[in-house]
């Protein structure tokens, strides 16, 4: 059976353990890429990862993207959206279909 878990600051994870969703807080570079690599080890198939550690584990998640496990998603934080994870799926929409379509409607 496939797991989940989500890896980022305290404050942002702690209300998915409610959901049954296994936490892996950090508080540092060191650990986040500690905890990403031990997760992807044990076969967590999705791993949600805070904005501001995906952005420093950008290298390190890149490793996974050709995999099929562990799906590596994006999520804001407790400080709020920085827009990150939307600019993913734009990204993998233009890819999929050859353009984009996601249309911004701020204007």
């Amino acid at each position: 059976m496939y797991k989940i878990a989500v890896l980022g600051d305290i404050d942002s994870i702690y209300g998915f353990s409610a959901l049954g969703i296994h936490i892996s807080p950090v508080n540092s570079m060191d650990e986040a890429t500690k905890a990403l690599k031990k997760l992807a080890d044990e076969q967590y198939a999705i791993i949600y990862v805070t904005e501001s550690y995906y952005i420093k584990l950008e290298a390190e998640i890149n490793q996974y993207k050709t995999n099929m496990i562990p799906a590596i998603i994006v999520i804001p934080g407790a400080t709020g959206n920085i827009g990150i994870g939307m600019s993913n799926i734009k990204k993998i929409v233009e890819q999929a279909v050859g353009s984009d379509i996601i249309f911004n409607n701020e204007n």
